[in-house]
């Protein structure tokens, strides 16, 4: 599963996985695709230090990679505290009034309320990157759009890559205007956040608009068949982030989500605004239903939403309250029926794009090879 850009970044297959687990993005990389560390989840630089510290000692001298979530325009003198003061008090009743009719428990006093969803501010990301700049990234992804002019061009001076997540034509033009190097067509049916087209329809229209950059195919992909669909709509790779959420080196905290995974179908996820304040795809559940319900307050627009709700999601991943549980995820989650190591994935990816490649050339009435 070679194609230019795999080859310009020394990978043997176009396979481009996001997790936010260290131990799965080396196993991607070891396995012979491009392992993309997610970084949301670091507010403390030591942390993603030692993470990737990790990573270096256990990836056998593979490329990898680094996903943050920054907007393209800095907000000036913005702190933390000021956006929360900005919570109506009703929504903080609501989450209030939600977990007590679920009899979610109270944390311990002077427990923490684990991680707040605070990379998406400037200050947050740029220290990020600060340690991220010391170590071999390969690439650098972000989840918003185009970073800052100022990024890019440090990631350059690095010879680093830049690529942008689009959910549209006209985004990922903006994009390549803004000297982006790799554009990730994202489709309606991925997890977390998502626009509004699905990716067979997203891809083609991508490819065309921002022609000759390379595009990855994201949503919805989680066997060798959609790879080789997505190689034939044009695309040089695909970017998987559900497929890895159920393999054995995963760290999900909770079981309980895990077999929620491996129990869902294709069906059984929601694009919420639940979690951010930006349409996300995810596990739909009684938690999503509430915030979805006309009768409630709504919910906030990001960051907002995610400030509102971290200690909630925190209590109700803590105590495993299942009516309650879930956890950003694509379409894709129907095929992921098993736990799986990431070798035992990759195997299953290569075999199935040899089997649709094979087919494809009999179907042209050409042998296979």
């Amino acid at each position: 599963m070679q194609t230019e850009l795999s080859k310009t970044l020394g990978v043997e297959h176009a396979v481009f996985g996001f997790t936010p687990f260290p131990a799965v993005a080396a196993a991607i990389s070891r396995a012979g695709g491009f392992g993309v560390l997610g970084a949301v989840r670091y507010t403390a630089p030591d942390d993603l230090k030692r993470d990737l510290d990790w990573i270096e000692a256990h990836i056998d001298g593979k490329p990898y990679g680094l996903d943050v979530v920054m907007p393209a325009k800095k907000v000036e003198g913005v702190s933390e505290a000021d956006v929360e003061a900005m919570i109506p008090e009703g929504h903080r009743q609501f989450v209030r009034d939600t977990l007590a009719k679920h009899g979610v428990p109270e944390l311990a006093d002077g427990e923490a309320s684990g991680w707040r969803i605070t990379g998406w501010m400037e200050q947050v990301a740029r220290t990020q990157l600060d340690v991220a700049f010391d170590y071999p990234i390969g690439l650098l992804a972000n989840a918003l759009g185009s970073p800052p002019a100022d990024v890019v061009a440090r990631a350059h001076d690095r010879g680093v890559l830049v690529a942008a997540l689009a959910g549209s034509a006209r985004h990922a033009v903006k994009h390549k205007e803004a000297g982006i190097d790799i554009v990730v067509a994202q489709g309606y049916e991925a997890g977390g956040h998502t626009g509004e087209i699905a990716t067979m329809v997203l891809t083609p229209e991508v490819v065309d608009a921002v022609a000759p950059l390379p595009v990855l195919a994201a949503g919805g992909i989680g066997s060798g068949r959609q790879v080789a669909a997505a190689l034939s709509l044009g695309a040089q790779g695909v970017w998987l982030g559900s497929l890895w959420l159920t393999v054995t080196e995963a760290d999900l905290s909770s079981p309980a989500v895990t077999r929620k995974l491996l129990a869902a179908g294709s069906g059984d996820t929601v694009r919420s605004r639940a979690l951010t304040g930006k349409p996300a795809r995810q596990l739909r559940t009684e938690w999503t239903d509430a915030w979805d319900d006309p009768s409630g307050p709504g919910t906030l627009p990001m960051p907002l939403q995610g400030l509102l709700v971290a200690e909630a999601l925190t209590r109700i991943q803590k105590y495993e309250v299942e009516p309650l549980l879930g956890t950003p995820v694509g379409q894709i989650v129907g095929r992921m029926t098993s736990e799986r190591s990431v070798q035992a994935v990759f195997d299953d990816l290569t075999r199935g794009f040899e089997q649709a490649v094979d087919h494809i050339n009999r179907i042209a009435g050409r042998s296979g090879t």
